[in-house]
């Protein structure tokens, strides 16, 4: 190994020119940690947040962010037993809490890390961790879906809703999400049954139309706004809201509460155990990554920029990054 690494730092808050490639040096391993090649990692709304200045008091700069990784092990602590060197990983690094995943090599605690799935490769596997382990805790975790229950996701052609789907479809429930009209084809490949145009200032009465006035049981929001303020109108009595985005404006919870309604919002904390049961069900086949675009590493400011235009570039799923290798696949405007 050496002792340095060519690494993205963030060197100020503010746009997609912020990032400068550098050389910085290799963490040392603990006892309870492993050093992993990164192969790939991938680009989360998280991280342009983190850019643009809205976490400032969390992330000293200059530092390197990101929140995926999926590589190799080629070092490993005294006390590490549970992986080899040369074993192929995955897993998120901890949010706000050190170096992230912009770099060539990471040092993370042996407790984070999980066994990647066989049957994808390394951009793949790296487009699931922050994502399938959100989901995981949204829908596991809080709304605690059940067989044959209902659930609108919202954004189901996003880097979040297309995992959203495919796990929703795997514990039976029936799925509605909204979508742009040239994503309506697709996220019914996913799974979904049933979906609404996402253009539609009304899914509230499509939700109440689809589900013969009922409403549904459970949604899951991941965009925030008048979409979460207006979802309690959706819901069945005794449902379930969860939602992934910050709460920019107060919420007028009437009609929650007059359905005795639960809200939960997460910020999730990763762990092996939510990596493991992704990974049985990737490997059964019932979960596939959706891999939207790809760039290598020194093109990192062009993926936030790619992210954040997000449908109106044609984007489906998420934008990954080649961090061993130059790979270029941009998507094609729908």
């Amino acid at each position: 190994m050496t002792d340095t690494m060519k690494a993205i730092v963030l060197e100020k808050f503010g746009g997609f020119d912020a990032f400068e490639m550098r050389d910085v040096a290799v963490a040392a391993v603990g006892s309870r940690q492993v050093r992993v090649r990164v192969h790939a990692t991938a680009i989360n709304p998280l991280d342009y947040q983190i850019r643009r200045g809205d976490y400032t008091d969390y992330v000293p700069l200059p530092a390197i962010i990101g929140h995926d990784i999926s590589g190799v092990v080629e070092e490993k602590g005294a006390d590490v037993t549970e992986f080899d060197i040369g074993d192929e990983v995955y897993y998120t690094p901890k949010i706000f809490g050190g170096p992230g995943s912009y770099a060539e090599q990471h040092v993370a605690d042996v407790e984070l890390v999980a066994r990647k799935p066989r049957n994808i490769n390394h951009l793949e596997a790296a487009s699931l961790t922050l994502v399938g382990g959100t989901v995981w805790e949204a829908l596991v975790t809080r709304a605690q879906l059940a067989v044959h229950e209902t659930i609108l996701i919202h954004g189901g052609a996003g880097g979040v809703g297309t995992v959203a789907i495919q796990l929703a479809k795997a514990m039976g429930a029936r799925v509605i999400t909204t979508a742009r009209l040239s994503n309506h084809e697709f996220v019914r490949s996913l799974g979904a049954d049933e979906v609404i145009d996402h253009s539609s200032d009304d899914y509230v009465s499509a939700v109440a139309e689809l589900t013969r006035g009922k409403g549904v049981n459970v949604v899951f929001d991941t965009i925030g706004g008048d979409t979460l303020t207006r979802s309690a109108l959706a819901l069945a009595d005794a449902g379930r809201l969860v939602s992934i985005v910050d709460i920019a404006q107060p919420q007028n919870l009437i009609e929650a509460w007059g359905k005795n309604a639960a809200y939960h919002f997460v910020f999730t904390r990763q762990n092996r155990g939510k990596l493991d049961a992704l990974t049985n069900l990737v490997e059964r086949g019932l979960i596939k990554p959706v891999v939207g675009a790809v760039l290598p590493l020194a093109r990192v400011g062009e993926a936030h920029e790619l992210l954040e235009a997000g449908g109106a570039r044609g984007l489906r799923g998420k934008v990954a990054i080649d961090v061993a290798g130059q790979t270029v696949d941009l998507p094609t405007p729908q």
